[in-house]
């Protein structure tokens, strides 16, 4: 029942309209204008909730009456909704930036969007993301249109047993009471998606969620339509065995390619968040085939080049794989539709595409079928360089192509209200809308005693909310009088704060600090400095080792002398992320490295004027500076090595001894911390815009979304004849690549100059469809080289044969350059659309 309906004998229509649409709108969960009109309905069922919608649908009807019959709160209802309008309709960055962009729609794909905990439908850091790139397309204007799936159950809400065993509780998500609204047909028919899945009809529903100018779209295979095996498809996120992770994902990319289509949308870009979603480029393709009537490899290539997929994956066994029988089980018949052997769709996930016992990995089929490929850090890009290497055999690792984007946060989701007024008051309202040009300079306008009275406000708010979660999980484990007692009153609002609070798996390294249980007490329990904890976190239901670090913990939470100074709060979320990020002074990060592959938690105390201490891995990799925070680690990669466990572990205690304590106890005549504020604007100034979803998000834009939408644009125009060209320049290379070799290779130096001369016969191919390049490694501090040769006269003799020469300076020893051939097309991306190169194996040079 709607609001509207539901109060309306005697409240007021338009307030009840506006209240509808504020509360189906995700804008509130960065924009907290409106949080005391909800707490004035309703006030205890908003602390528990945070979900305006619930309350909506909740309050009674006396209650909404008399609420909205008040002249002061509907004046406040039609002021904040005349800001939200304002807001979706006026010109933002993308409009101003890009006014004659032929960037119209961008399709987001992920698995989770994190977007509120009004919406669970996340686990973690890749719904972090998904659901803050989204939030900063909103304020910045850019054209993102999402997909995910809608979980009944969602991922797993957690409980601690009084013996620190975790309980993985899975409670129903009722869509009536989330934010989110059925998407119906022009006629009001609930609008649904047909699949064809083994022996049964597949029926979708799908969901509408609004996030200001930005729009989300879930689907929804609990429809009563459905045979009972597959209502539960979309039931449990990250649940149930192969088969049922590959049915999301097919639910997913095509059901959520085809969504755009019904919708009459024409995305020009298709945004892969995580290999999850990358039968969207099957399903792209097919539907490119049928209306323009080409054959799947002709529609593959345009279409590939409008896509975008990006990699979290720091490992190359974290990739999703399927055995081949389950792919022919549901892919036999959708190879019929693309008019493809099911081998050909076989060959685009496999590394060996002959081999017919490979299981079929969707990062491979992602890659293949995208433009353009990026991991989510500088380091992450470097190890997927390094993951997907074996696709690109010969090429050297530095040149696979995958770039990299590395992950922001959404500041406004994460900042407290006092960081807010701090930003707001030196920066101006709004200031993570713009290009972010001066807001670095601006936090310098912040005098030291109001950051440091930011920090100590955050700090008290966070251990008021400590106090209250800890007392309400003894009391939910039966806890006694004493105890729920002395919960009431655990931490200090005036001692240094540490936070850890993330997903606990081994790589994560979450029992680190507690390599020495006597040394970890000493630093908590120092009288004259002391230090106190807070952690969170979740371990998979099937990850025991996790549970068990988490059991570790709880076993130490539960020792009588630091019962004071370190809690361990249950079921994290996002509500309770924002609450630490808010107050934490210091927030850790342990992991294995390479295996962050961004990390974005210790991202969302920035704004906050934490400080970070983290392994150089991920983000913090290309963050750190002294000045800004403290670093454990070497920059290398030492495995699962337990001695190096130690030795962090040892450092990690060091820096808290030595450096963090001291510096963050050492005060001024009027009682600041001076140092501790210089690294605190350091960090506000420097790191905070750079590591906002603000710039991520106009990093794609401009570095990837708009190449793409033109790309594309320019493959499928002209009835796509420049897609069909690239097609058959790629046949060519494939066919005839085989027959190319090389002749001699000579060297000439005159003064200060080399002048190299290759002969080069590339026999059936045409010599434009190729280039020659001669190649030196980096080496000694000096960067690779690659420069093209120039081609000269036929040779004598030969039907296509040619000499190539090129001039270069003579700084380094010729035999350190290597000739080499690679397929050359002025509009096709090299190595990734043709994997080729020939080396010439021993110039010789003379």
């Amino acid at each position: 029942m709607s609001v509207a309906a539901h109060g309306s004998q005697s409240a007021d229509s338009s307030t009840s309209e506006a209240l509808n649409e504020l509360a189906l709108d995700l804008r509130w969960s960065f924009n907290h204008s409106a949080d005391h009109i909800w707490e004035r309905l309703d006030a205890d069922l908003w602390d528990a909730t945070h979900n305006p919608w619930i309350v909506l649908q909740t309050v009674s009807r006396q209650r909404l009456a008399s609420v909205t019959a008040d002249p002061d709160f509907q004046r406040i209802v039609s002021q904040l909704h005349r800001e939200k309008l304002a807001e979706e309709h006026a010109e933002a960055w993308f409009q101003k930036a890009h006014p004659r962009a032929g960037l119209k729609t961008v399709a987001y794909f992920s698995m989770e969007f994190m977007l509120s905990e009004a919406l669970p439908i996340y686990s973690g850091g890749l719904g972090n993301v998904a659901g803050d790139q989204l939030k900063a397309a909103c304020n910045l204007g850019v054209p993102v249109t999402a997909v995910g799936l809608l979980y009944q159950q969602g991922y797993f809400r957690q409980e601690i047993s009084a013996d620190g065993q975790q309980e993985a509780l899975y409670p129903f998500n009722d869509p009536g009471q989330l934010p989110i609204t059925p998407l119906r047909e022009s006629n009001g028919e609930w609008l649904r998606l047909a699949l064809d899945f083994p022996g049964a009809k597949l029926w979708i529903r799908v969901w509408e969620v609004k996030v200001g100018r930005t729009k989300l779209f879930l689907l929804d295979t609990n429809d009563p339509a459905n045979i009972p095996s597959l209502r539960g498809i979309t039931s449990q996120l990250y649940g149930g065995d192969s088969e049922m992770r590959l049915k999301q994902e097919k639910v997913l990319g095509i059901g959520g390619w085809r969504l755009f289509d019904v919708l009459g949308l024409a995305p020009e870009v298709c945004h892969l968040n995580e290999g999850h979603a990358a039968f969207a480029v099957l399903e792209r393709a097919r539907s490119y085939m049928n209306e323009n009537g080409v054959p799947f490899d002709q529609a593959l290539t345009t279409t590939r080049a409008g896509n975008l997929f990006t990699t979290h994956t720091p490992v190359e066994a974290g990739f999703d794989r399927f055995d081949p029988g389950l792919m022919w089980k549901h892919f036999r018949t959708y190879a019929e539709e693309l008019k493809i052997p099911f081998d050909d769709l076989m060959a685009l996930g496999r590394r060996n595409p002959r081999d017919s016992n490979e299981p079929f990995n969707m990062a491979f089929l992602a890659l293949r079928g995208s433009g353009a490929v990026n991991g989510v850090s500088r380091l992450h890009g470097a190890v997927s360089r390094r993951i997907f290497q074996p696709l690109f055999p010969r090429w050297p690792e530095a040149e696979v192509p995958i770039s990299y984007v590395t992950n922001g946060v959404h500041m406004p989701t994460w900042d407290s209200a006092y960081s807010d007024h701090a930003w707001e008051t030196a920066c101006g309202k709004s200031p993570w809308h713009g290009t972010l040009a001066k807001i670095g300079q601006d936090i310098w306008k912040v005098a030291d005693a109001n950051l440091w009275q930011l920090r100590i406000d955050g700090r008290t708010a966070l251990i008021d909310y400590v106090r209250k979660q800890h007392m309400k999980q003894i009391a939910r484990r039966g806890g006694t009088a004493e105890q729920i007692a002395h919960a009431s009153s655990v931490l200090d609002p005036d001692t240094l704060t540490l936070g850890f609070a993330r997903r606990f798996a081994t790589y994560k390294r979450p029992t680190l600090l507690l390599q020495n249980f006597d040394r970890l007490v000493k630093i908590l329990t120092n009288t004259n400095r002391p230090v106190q904890l807070v952690l969170a976190g979740k371990a998979h239901p099937a990850d025991v080792q996790g549970q068990e670090m988490i059991r570790q913990w709880m076993e130490f939470v539960y020792r009588p002398e630091v019962r004071q100074k370190v809690v361990f709060l249950t079921d994290y979320d996002v509500f309770m992320a924002g609450k630490l990020v808010q107050g934490m002074d210091v927030w850790l990060n342990t992991p294995r490295r390479p295996w962050e592959a961004s990390g974005t938690s210790g991202m969302k105390v920035l704004v906050n004027g934490g400080l970070n201490l983290s392994e150089l891995d991920g983000w913090w990799a290309e963050a750190y500076s002294p000045d800004v925070g403290w670093a454990i680690g070497d920059g290398h990669e030492h495995g699962d090595d337990p001695n190096w466990d130690r030795q962090e572990a040892d450092a990690l205690y060091s820096l808290l001894e030595v450096e963090i304590i001291p510096q963050f106890y050492t005060r001024d005549e009027r009682g600041i911390p001076r140092a501790w504020i210089a690294r605190i604007r350091e960090s506000m100034s420097r790191l905070t815009p750079q590591f906002s979803t603000n710039r991520a998000v106009r990093q794609y834009t401009e570095g990837h979304y708009l190449a793409a939408a033109t790309a594309y644009g320019d493959r499928a125009g002209k009835r796509g004849a420049l897609g069909s060209e690239i097609l058959k320049w790629r046949r060519d290379i494939e066919q005839h690549w085989r027959g190319l070799h090389f002749g001699s290779a000579t060297v000439e130096q005159k003064e200060s100059q080399y002048v190299f001369r290759v002969q080069v016969f590339v026999e059936d191919l045409d010599p434009d469809a190729i280039a020659v390049e001669l190649y030196a490694d980096a080496k000694d501090g000096k960067p690779a080289v690659t420069q093209r040769m120039n081609r000269y006269e036929r040779l004598a003799g030969s039907v296509n044969g040619f000499t190539y020469s090129l001039q270069i300076p003579a700084t380094r020893a010729a035999a350190e350059f290597t000739p080499r051939a690679i397929p050359y097309h002025a509009k096709a991306s090299v190595p990734l659309e043709a994997p080729f190169i020939l080396w010439h194996d021993s110039p010789n040079w003379r």
